[in-house]
């Protein structure tokens, strides 16, 4: 069944309009007609089941048939502060996987060694969007501008701390410290990993070292392990 992502819509309301580009794509794309189901996603956790009513290329006109709220929502909270890499489409191919394994939210950090200091997140917005259609997530993560490490640190936040650094210092396993079903929030840094002065801040803030395995890592690939270990441990 065919899905698209419609945030604006309204769970009481029994019609919905698909836009014209989603229209468009129902009808001249997909060939969809009058009678035919397709689902919808509005990225708060909704679920729907709807049926074309008007097969309009411009403004397609569905009626809902079935709502499923807090689809398959998740007993835990997952945000990862990542450094953008200096190569996007290693940022980009972070987002798509995560998304479709199972994060909440996702910040933008500029750190010391930063190679890449600003990410355009309306690009990135869009892969995340079609990981969730691809994955049939209800709900859609939130993606947060970039702000340098300091001000992120400054951020309050109610749950599990963590960063994730090579330095050759004491460090834990996520395993070791994951209270179940919590909220949970991990620093990745950048290509040349996150400077001294940086890690002893996070220390100071409340963040817990912690080792992701033996292997030095690219940022992509240890946030996606950070992404991985918190949802095995959740099972």
């Amino acid at each position: 069944m065919h899905l698209f992502y419609t945030p604006d819509i309204a769970p009481a309301h029994p019609q919905y309009f698909l836009n014209e580009e989603e229209s468009k794509h129902a009808v001249r794309v997909l060939r969809l007609e009058v009678g035919s189901e397709v689902q919808l996603i509005d990225g708060k956790g909704g679920l729907y089941t709807a049926q074309i009513k008007d097969a309009h290329p411009k403004r397609t006109i569905l009626q809902i048939t079935n709502v499923i709220t807090s689809y398959n929502k998740r007993d835990h909270y997952l945000h990862i502060a990542i450094a953008p890499t200096k190569n996007l489409d290693r940022l980009e191919w972070f987002l798509e996987k995560a998304t479709e394994i199972g994060i909440d939210e996702i910040s933008l950090i500029i750190c010391q060694r930063s190679e890449r200091k600003e990410a355009k997140t309306e690009r990135l917005n869009k892969i995340i969007t079609a990981a969730i259609k691809q994955s049939l997530k209800a709900f859609h993560p939130v993606l947060n501008e970039a702000v340098t490490f300091n001000k992120f640190l400054a951020q309050p936040f109610d749950g599990q701390k963590f960063i994730a650094h090579c330095e050759d210092s004491e460090k834990t396993s996520l395993s070791a410290e994951i209270e179940k079903q919590g909220k949970y929030l991990i620093l990745i840094g950048p290509e040349g990993d996150f400077s001294p002065a940086e890690i002893d801040a996070a220390l100071q803030s409340g963040y817990k070292a912690i080792t992701l395995g033996d292997s030095r890592l690219r940022t992509e690939t240890a946030a996606l392990e950070a992404c991985f270990e918190v949802n095995f441990l959740n099972r």
